[in-house]
């Protein structure tokens, strides 16, 4: 008995650090060192032309095609304007990294990963892709999860002590003071918004150099999002799965 226990609480105590570190090392060199996982193959997509003029935000840049996003949110349960954003964060971030070659999928998973596509703790997002209830993750008081001070006097995750991962793509505030982008071209990076969360997810993915085409380039990537092997696999096989449901890109 008392060998399951403390195999419980080792379980318990590595999925709190799959959660605690979304987004905590941002730019470690441990990222580039670590042994590569092949990448999910990348899922196809069917885009609407992109008009002379437009910006680089999600709301306003190529988005996909209507046919298409109805079919693909059937296939994979994502409903279609989750999807949408996840297709032209994916896209927008691809563009202003050429060599990225970042899959919708990717993005995807990652969100199903962190909060079930905005879903976590029963809430949901509205048609403009923003929570109509908190997505605040556990504290990070190093009870189980990695201590981390309070950066924002608790203005996102409302906790003036320690910091939580906030949003539908679970940024901790310093992380998100550091890379948080305007996707919807409000004049507002919110961590609450999809739109924003996922355009500077794809866009941190896409960071330094990475290629996601590649085994390593993938794996540096999620590894940099979250410090767990187990994650990666659990990223890799949604992605995995959201491509086999819709199609793989030629």
């Amino acid at each position: 008995m008392l060998r399951f226990k403390r195999y419980l609480v080792l379980c318990l105590f590595l999925v709190g650090v799959m959660t605690a570190f979304s987004f905590w090392a941002i730019g470690q060199p441990g990222a580039d060192a670590h042994g590569a996982f092949s990448p999910p193959p990348r899922a196809a997509v069917k885009m609407d032309a992109l008009s002379a003029g437009m910006t680089t935000a999600v709301k306003v840049t190529r988005t996909p095609d209507g046919g298409w996003l109805a079919q693909a949110a059937a296939q994979t349960g994502i409903p279609a304007t989750v999807l949408r954003v996840y297709v032209a964060a994916a896209a927008a971030a691809n563009d202003s990294n050429p060599g990225c070659g970042i899959g919708w999928n990717t993005v995807a998973a990652v969100g199903f990963v962190e909060s079930a596509h905005g879903t976590y703790g029963g809430g949901s997002l509205d048609k403009d892709g923003h929570a109509t209830g908190p997505i605040v993750g556990p504290s990070l008081n190093g009870a189980g999860f990695a201590a981390i001070p309070d950066t924002d006097g608790g203005a996102l995750d409302g906790d003036a002590r320690w910091d939580h991962a906030v949003g539908p793509m679970q940024f901790i505030p310093s992380t998100w003071k550091m890379a948080g982008l305007d996707g919807n071209g409000d004049g507002l990076a919110d961590p609450f918004n999809l739109d924003d969360a996922a355009l500077t997810a794809a866009t941190y993915l896409c960071g330094h150099g990475r290629d996601l085409t590649t085994a390593q380039g993938w794996t540096n990537a999620i590894y940099a999002y979250n410090q767990s092997d187990a994650y990666i696999r659990q990223v890799r096989a949604q992605a995995t799965a959201y491509a086999a449901k819709t199609g793989t890109a030629e």
